[in-house]
């Protein structure tokens, strides 16, 4: 019998929670998530969520800021849609017990590259992990809310899949409609079906796909890969926003150096102590991500370095201790004094803007299906999200979904049918999901990467052809794992990324190839059909 419930939402980063704790007063909601309920790319969070809250400050000066960083790409409904809800977003936090960090009785607002204002809320410089302890206590005191931990997701269950597996003349289901889902529970090493009206994908992002990234283990674009397998439009993919400044250490694994510390004065710096930025852009340290990346890169390769300084060290020791206390403990276990010295830092992948085409409310192509957060193509970020947009987009989109679900009619149920692996063995050469894991981490990094080509771009798409067949055969031959499916979606997203990418003839905000670098008078977004 499957797990039946009104809503499963897949993830448990601030969107997935969000949307339960919303949800949770009318319907009986599950939370599947594949590692601990707290692993999520949310909890890693350091800047803060974007938000007008001071008089100073303007809905549309908030929205301007976001059209420049996403370069003309950026969907205006939906920017203004997310910027409006974004100091409701900001109280509901408030409700729920978040400790915002405040100043003479009022919220602390810091400032970010690319914004014209101070509107970044915070905790410190930990704000994801303060909010998702906050959420995480609440969903587990709600009863209605049940939290699958160790559950991997397989695949969605949709009509047209199953109508394609029935008898010939056997009646179908109409229109493509999410009814489910598989998952696989590591503690059972079973499979397990899962049945709901409505699906909620809010799984993160894709940032595993490169070798060097800020993002968790568990960023391996499983809720992309689903929904495009599902029948769903992507958008966007190419735009991969790597950020400028990850801790380059060797003990050090996808350490960030949150953009507040450039916001608070930080100076880029080569090792002989020389300031670059200026030389790049006008607005120095406080560009946008993809041009500071950008700029690094540049530096970095022109002087075959293994990174650049990012330099704070003129703040008083207090300041430091006050506002990036996570920061400096860090880099001060790993022998670094902040205080004294420069940072030494690199870019890396660090946010997937383009994802599954949704509309206003979360819906995707699929009825019953929706994506919110990183996995989402909201058409929010455009061509290059702004600074600390993200965490407010989980919250705006996970009350419209929520909204829409609770409006939604209940279509009857359908009867599902459990996983069927009796025609599969365990493996015994897991070593070549090791050995693929890594090579596709490592031509995604040298091809696909800040700078593109043609010829890298051909490159890498051949070897993803090779790597899909060799997957699917592991696939259809042998018990699942929680490594073969995140291989697989990896793959999948990889070649979403590449096939983007060569579809865009130009270089606009994140995408930057060699073979155009001029901008296109026409400007479009890049959508890709299953």
């Amino acid at each position: 019998m499957p797990h039946q419930f009104d809503v499963l939402i897949v993830g448990s980063g601030l969107a997935g929670l969000s949307a339960a704790l919303l949800l949770g007063a009318t319907q009986r909601v599950a939370v599947i998530t594949k590692r601990a309920v707290h692993e999520g790319s949310s909890g890693w969070a350091q800047g803060g969520i974007a938000a007008v809250w001071n008089k100073d400050d303007s809905f549309q000066a908030h929205v301007d800021d976001t059209l420049v960083a996403g370069a003309g790409l950026c969907d205006l409904a939906a920017t203004r849609f997310v910027v409006e809800q974004a100091p409701q977003a900001i109280a509901w936090l408030q409700q729920m017990g978040v400790p915002f960090s405040e100043e003479d009785g009022h919220l602390h607002l810091t400032r970010e590259g690319g914004h014209s204002a101070r509107r970044i809320v915070h905790v410190t410089d930990a704000t994801g992990a303060a909010v998702q302890r906050t959420l995480i206590e609440r969903v587990r005191q709600t009863p209605s809310i049940t939290l699958f931990e160790n559950h991997t997701l397989v695949d969605l269950i949709t009509s047209d899949k199953l109508a394609a597996h029935s008898a010939p003349g056997s009646a179908t289901v109409g229109a493509n409609r999410c009814l489910g889902l598989y998952a696989l529970d590591e503690a059972t090493d079973e499979v397990l079906t899962f049945q709901a009206p409505n699906t909620i994908l809010a799984t993160g992002g894709a940032g595993k796909v490169y070798l060097y990234t800020t993002n968790p283990d568990t960023a391996t674009g499983d809720g992309i890969a689903a929904a495009w397998r599902a029948g769903c439009r992507v958008e966007n993919m190419e735009f991969i926003q790597f950020h400028p400044t990850c801790l380059y250490h060797p003990h050090a694994k996808s350490f960030l150096i949150s953009e507040a510390v450039r916001g608070e004065g930080g100076r880029l710096l080569l090792p002989d102590g020389t300031r670059f930025m200026p030389q790049h852009d006008a607005r120095a340290e406080l560009a946008p991500r993809d041009v500071v990346a950008r700029a690094i890169d540049f530096e970095m390769k022109k002087g075959g370095l293994d990174c650049v300084y990012l330099d704070i060290s003129h703040q008083p020791l207090a300041f430091l201790q006050e506002h990036f206390p996570n920061i400096y403990a860090r880099c001060l276990e790993l022998g670094i004094d902040i205080s004294k010295q420069p940072i030494p830092v690199v870019p890396a992948a660090h946010y997937t803007c383009g994802g599954v085409l949704v509309d206003l409310a979360g819906r995707t192509d699929v009825a019953g299906l929706y994506a919110i957060g990183e996995t989402a193509c909201s058409g929010l970020h455009g061509a290059n999200r702004l600074a600390s947009n993200s965490l407010v987009e989980c919250m705006v989109f996970a009350r419209a979904a929520s909204q829409a679900i609770t409006e939604s009619a209940r279509p009857p149920a359908v009867p599902l049918p459990n996983w069927d692996d009796s025609r599969v063995t365990d493996s015994d050469e897991c070593v070549v999901i090791s050995h693929n894991w890594d090579e596709l981490r490592r031509f995604m990094w040298d091809y696909v990467g800040i700078v593109r080509t043609n010829k890298r771009l051909e490159r890498a798409a051949h070897r993803i052809a090779l790597l899909q067949g060799e997957i699917q055969e592991f696939y259809a031959h042998f018990h699942v794992t929680r490594d073969l499916l995140e291989l697989r979606n990896l793959v999948q997203v990889a070649d979403l990324i590449v096939r983007s990418a060569q579809a865009r003839h130009e270089s606009r905000g994140l995408h930057f190839s060699r073979d155009y670098p001029q901008l296109e008078d026409s400007v479009h977004p890049t959508i890709l059909t299953p």
